[in-house]
């Protein structure tokens, strides 16, 4: 680990001060240090890099933010198999799972290669329209297919490798990858999926027909859902972050990505450890 990338939300109370300190620590153990341009000006650094190059000069990326920043991240880095590690300055951080005051021993175990690469599943979403190719996007978490802002249902229709499965009216259908488990889809009512398991969660939401529930399927499966109601603002949204505007008869075709996300793991931290802690399992 050489050379390590860093990405952050330069919003974050105090980010200025976090990174001075961290970018010194860094080079008194010659590490060197590449940023885009908005992380680079925070510090005043001079030299910085677009952040589609950050995947092409890094060793490794350090994440400091929250979910939504490791969420850019994962998309930014999936053609290359660069390891992530994410600190946690935002919410409840089931990503980022290193907290500010575990930044440096999290950081000496690493350089020490004292950890694990846990490798994530990412979707593939490509929208097509009479024929035609929109859109497409890579997801880590999920791809949504939802109703506007008006309190109307939608009418969605879901295919299966071909074969036809339902027709869901409702607010729409949620995607997700196990990662993405405890997310929207947890919300929703979808079931949390231990982040290695080889599956997709078709979660509903708030169905007009109550007998829709949640349904795990094979990470194999092409998917095709297709909006057949006619209602404005329909749109499908992407790890929540990027959204595309659907209409009548689009299809959104999703299948396993053939990238995967690389988060670094330590020896003495396991999933279940990460579960209580952020859902408060056991506190009295």
């Amino acid at each position: 680990m050489k050379t390590i990338g860093i990405l952050t939300k330069p919003k974050f109370p105090d980010v200025k001060h976090i990174l001075t300190d961290l970018v010194a620590w860094l080079r008194e153990r010659k590490k060197e240090v590449v940023f885009d341009a908005k992380t680079a000006a925070l510090i005043g650094e001079s030299a910085s890099h677009p952040k589609t190059q950050l995947a092409t000069r890094s060793d490794m990326v350090l994440v400091l933010g929250g979910d939504g920043t490791m969420l850019s991240a994962a998309r930014l880095l999936e053609e290359r198999a660069v390891p992530i590690l994410g600190v946690n300055m935002g919410g409840l951080g089931f990503l980022t799972e290193i907290t500010l005051d575990q930044l440096y021993p999290a950081l000496e175990k690493v350089f020490a290669q004292e950890f694990m690469v846990e490798e994530r599943l990412m979707l593939r979403a490509d929208i097509h329209r009479h024929g035609e190719h929109v859109a497409k996007a890579t997801v880590l978490n999920d791809v949504v297919v939802s109703k506007g802002t008006l309190a109307r249902m939608i009418e969605i229709q879901i295919l299966i490798d071909g074969q036809f499965v339902t027709r869901l009216r409702g607010d729409g259908l949620i995607v997700s990858t196990p990662t993405g488990s405890t997310a929207y889809s947890l919300s929703a009512g979808g079931p949390i999926i231990h982040p290695t398991v080889q599956a997709l969660i078709l979660t509903p939401i708030c169905p007009h027909t109550l007998t829709h529930r949640p349904l795990l399927v094979p990470r194999g499966v092409a998917l095709e859902v297709t909006l057949t109601s006619q209602v404005e603002g329909a749109m499908a949204t992407f790890d929540g972050q990027v959204g595309v505007a659907l209409v009548q008869g689009d299809t959104v075709a999703i299948a396993v990505s053939e990238h995967r996300t690389q988060l670094i793991r330590l020896p003495d931290r396991t999933y279940y450890d990460l579960l209580r802690r952020k859902l408060k399992w056991g506190d009295s």
